[in-house]
């Protein structure tokens, strides 16, 4: 293989969060009296840190979000993840490959490490993603789209970041993993090829993945 570290994100390509957790925030923000549908969403807000749905949120309107959203909204999330979350059909596969092939990863996501706790607790993938293989934004302070999560991953596991390879599935992903200096492929499932076409490649089964990286 020809990466020296895989970096995946966490939402939509480990656990299958992305319907659940937009389907919530739609419902949420509407409620507060701001206008959103599922496709707002995920157009808005996929692949990014609550930050994000603050600051648009204010941009739009003048208003400020509740103090208490992020601990609302996430204890809807977790609640939702217990009940149906699953992992992304093949992710396991590729994990068992890389282990097999002694090539290391990671998870790099723009959510909480609480966030990625629980949804690797529900789908049983916490067994794939012990200490220091788990980064998040809050480690670093700014989401994506900009680069620092990627660069921080990079550099806590010990590589260069032009021998990293990033698996992404949000156009704010693959803008982070490009200002990295990282390769990135992106995963169609759920986003429509060409908001992800500055990927260095693009695949729709994650069982694809193996086969991609070489």
């Amino acid at each position: 293989m020809r990466y020296e570290l895989v970096i995946f994100d966490n939402d939509g390509v480990l656990v299958d969060s992305e319907p659940l957790s937009n389907t919530l925030l739609a419902g949420y923000l509407t409620e507060l009296g701001h206008p959103t549908s599922y496709e707002d969403s995920l157009r808005d807000y996929m692949g990014a840190a609550l930050h994000r749905v603050h600051d648009l949120v204010f941009e739009r309107s003048g208003e400020r979000l509740p103090a208490d959203f992020d601990d609302v909204f996430h204890g809807r999330v977790f609640a939702a993840f217990e009940r149906e979350l699953q992992p992304v059909p093949g992710v396991v596969e590729v994990l068992e490959k890389l282990t097999s092939d002694g090539v290391p990863y990671c998870v790099a996501s723009s959510g909480s490490h609480e966030r990625i706790r629980v949804g690797h607790r529900t789908t049983g993938l916490d067994r794939w993603f012990g200490e220091g293989r788990v980064f998040s934004s809050e480690d670093v302070g700014r989401g994506k789209p900009a680069p620092d999560l990627f660069e921080y991953a990079a550099r806590r596991m010990g590589v260069a970041p032009e021998k990293c390879v990033v698996v992404e599935d949000s156009p704010l992903g693959v803008q982070a993993a490009v200002a990295a200096g990282m390769d990135v492929y992106g995963f169609t499932a759920m986003t429509p090829a060409e908001r992800l076409k500055d990927a260095d490649g693009l695949f729709g089964d994650m069982r694809e993945l193996v086969g991609l990286l070489g």
